[in-house]
């Protein structure tokens, strides 16, 4: 977490957390989701404005991290903001020489390959459960067919449960 969020946190502790202003999509994309988004139905149906300012996202995974009840939130200065997940927290993008790297520049290790009923690749990794980038699932096939990866099937709809995240915080919160 950067210095300046870590002095902000200090500053003002009882900043109200913020639910459904931001969104990340199946590829590691940044959607920011105002009023109006939100009312026209939850993320990924309703995206959203797509982030392209690089030192803003730059900022947003250098604060991304998960609470102790699995939602995923970028720390904005004193306040969370709670991330609407398209899949999962995390998306891999793979390198050929076998490397892991998370959308925000994360080296990891794999700990398992999954994978479900509609071909979606996912790896179990220290960082967490993400989803394999779908321009990476050929490095993945490469894996598994070197004998590095032994994928085993999953339903994408209990990876949720399984792994510890919440795809949707503010649904959460609204039935809190």
């Amino acid at each position: 977490m950067d210095d300046i969020v870590k002095q902000a946190l200090a500053k003002w502790p009882n900043v109200p957390d913020c639910y459904g202003w931001l969104g990340l999509d199946a590829r590691g994309r940044w959607y920011m989701r105002d009023d109006r988004t939100q009312a026209a139905g939850p993320f990924p149906e309703a995206k959203g404005s797509l982030l392209q300012h690089e030192k803003l996202i730059d900022f947003i995974h250098r604060n991304y991290e998960a609470d102790g009840m699995g939602q995923w939130f970028f720390q904005n200065g004193p306040q969370r903001v709670y991330v609407e997940l398209e899949a999962t927290p995390l998306v891999w993008r793979l390198a050929a020489d076998g490397s892991v790297t998370s959308h925000t520049g994360k080296s990891t290790t794999v700990e398992q390959c999954l994978l479900d009923a509609q071909g979606r690749v996912y790896l179990a990794t220290p960082l967490g459960l993400g989803l394999v980038h779908t321009l990476d699932v050929g490095l993945a096939a490469d894996a598994v067919e070197q004998g590095r990866w032994t994928p085993v099937e999953v339903r994408a709809e209990d990876l949720p449960a399984r792994h510890g995240f919440v795809t949707s915080p503010a649904a959460r919160h609204a039935s809190a």
